[in-house]
């Protein structure tokens, strides 16, 4: 890897110690950072390099998945690339100083003057940093210069491309990488190339015999401390428009066998395009927008979203969305993508579900078996990570049991890289396969305006949900509509589990 020099804005924020510093140090155990490695904090608080080393000494004790080593010189090593500059985002004075600082810092160490811009700040000032880096010489080196940064990329489709401009006058679009962390996960990385990782997968993976594919993001927590962004956001903007969207590009831009292969970015770009798009008229018979209301979470009783602190009492913003979605594909057409997300759901789950069509000739299932009547490939991406395809292939031995095949596609199950390691990791590579591209952003959002609209004009009702619970019954009808039903909740997970003799089962840890 080429020499770099990582500039972090935001270096004393929550995001910064939970996730960046023991990424960081993760890469660092497993050889993958640069060799000629500095990094530069950067903060409004005044901060020595021994207290900012001692503060990243101590997330990486607290927040790293693997312990930190024993080897005292190791971790000494590792500190020893940090330093701190006070900077305030609007002061150009300071932008200044921060170039003196990486340059001397540069010529220090003899890196080529490469340098990656992370933003671990709020969406407010991705466009003040950009063109204060742009307007200083920051960006303008001998080496090559990237800016990293969170969602959200907009509130809506015209903010969105606002933001966009602006960002394109500081930074080419091959210089840009927006973290979606959901495009970091194992899972969702292997989503695109599923249909060809098992022979089992292959056989099933017609258009013909897909009859759904489902996928659930639920949470079992409320708003916690985030109520003053999340009631300006809501599920449409916070999960659907992003980490949903990505989820659906994911698994719909396969590649048939034998066709040219193309990068996933290009792949992405056209399942997005394909979604069908919805006028705000037509939202009311796609969507369901709910709000949770008071109700018992795995044992506690919670309140309502309206009695949450920092929450409006009157407050009409969605907490759960349900959406049916339809894509202009060959090889999808006809096939329903259901997109379902909520907050203070009965269990906390990410999981994508492809229902298969019965097998002509297969008989109808009793009342008794109905939930194992369907083949069913089931992807967990978290908590817990797996894929299992649940098959009525009879089990010779037995004339009406059916086994769960595993699929294990991790090496080492045990040592999987977290989300932040993976897309650091590649935005040091210069690797923008995983990360949200401005094409798909824009049609994101383009698909997701006219729910906006819709809602803000209220034609799509707000259902009350209770926490605790699945969401509103209209998910369920939903899909009743085409004979379909969440397989993704804990409602069904009685019915798929084994049963002695005649039934099979999907466990996370099976």
């Amino acid at each position: 890897m080429e020499p770099t020099t990582f500039v972090l804005f935001g270096a004393t924020g929550d995001l910064a110690k939970r996730k960046i510093y023991p990424a960081l140090y993760n890469l660092f155990l497993d050889g993958k950072l640069p060799p000629s490695f500095a990094l530069i904090g950067l903060g409004r608080r005044e901060l020595s390099d021994e207290t900012f080393r001692g503060n990243v000494e101590r997330s990486i004790r607290t927040f790293s998945r693997r312990k930190v080593q024993d080897d005292a010189a190791a971790v000494e090593r590792f500190l020893d690339a940090f330093r701190y500059c006070v900077l305030d985002v609007g002061r150009k004075d300071d932008y200044r100083k921060l170039l003196d600082m990486i340059e001397s810092r540069e010529q220090e160490l003899r890196l080529t003057p490469n340098r990656l811009f992370y933003l671990s700040v709020g969406p407010e000032f991705f466009e003040p940093i950009a063109a204060n880096i742009q307007e200083s010489g920051l960006g303008s080196a001998d080496g090559w210069k990237r800016l990293v940064i969170e969602k959200p990329f907009g509130r809506d489709l015209p903010s969105a491309r606002d933001l966009n401009r602006k960002l394109n006058q500081a930074f080419a679009e091959h210089e840009i990488f927006r973290i979606d962390h959901y495009l970091g996960k194992p899972m969702v990385q292997k989503l695109e190339a599923l249909p060809r990782s098992h022979p089992a997968f292959q056989a099933l993976w017609t258009g013909r015999r897909i009859a759904s594919v489902q996928i659930t993001a639920a949470e079992t927590v409320g708003v916690e401390e985030r109520a003053g962004y999340y009631d300006h956001s809501g599920a449409i903007r916070d999960m659907f428009q992003n980490h949903m969207l990505q989820l659906l590009m994911m698994l719909a831009a396969h590649l048939p066998a034998g066709q040219a292969d193309e990068k996933a970015g290009v792949r992405k770009k056209k399942a997005v395009q394909a979604l069908r798009p919805l006028t705000k008229e037509e939202a009311k018979a796609h969507v369901v927008r709910g709000q949770y209301a008071a109700g018992t979470v795995q044992g506690t009783p919670v309140v309502g979203y309206t009695a949450e602190p920092g929450i409006d009492a009157e407050s009409a913003n969605d907490t759960f969305i349900a959406a049916r979605l339809l894509l202009d594909d060959p090889f999808w057409r006809g096939v329903p993508f259901y997109i379902r997300t909520g907050k203070r759901m009965s269990g906390k789950s990410t999981r994508i579900v492809v229902e298969f069509e019965r097998l002509p000739g297969q008989p109808l299932p009793t009342a008794e078996d109905e939930g194992a009547a369907h083949d069913l490939l089931v992807v967990d991406i978290g908590p817990e990570e797996g894929i299992t395809l649940r098959s009525k292939a009879n089990d010779p031995r037995r004339s009406a049991a059916s086994e769960p095949i595993r699929i294990d596609l991790q090496a080492n199950p045990d040592d999987v890289p977290e989300a932040y390691e993976n897309l650091i990791g590649d935005a040091l590579r210069g690797d923008a396969t995983f990360f949200a591209h401005w094409d798909e952003v824009e049609w994101s959002w383009a698909w997701v305006q006219p729910i906006l609209e819709a809602f803000a004009d209220n034609l799509v009702p707000l259902r009350l949900y209770a926490a605790g619970s699945e969401g509103p019954a209209e998910s369920d009808a939903l899909l009743a509509e085409n004979g379909h039903r969440w397989w993704s909740d804990s409602r069904n997970e009685q019915e798929i589990e084994m049963k002695e003799g005649n039934q099979y089962a999907y466990h996370a840890n099976h």
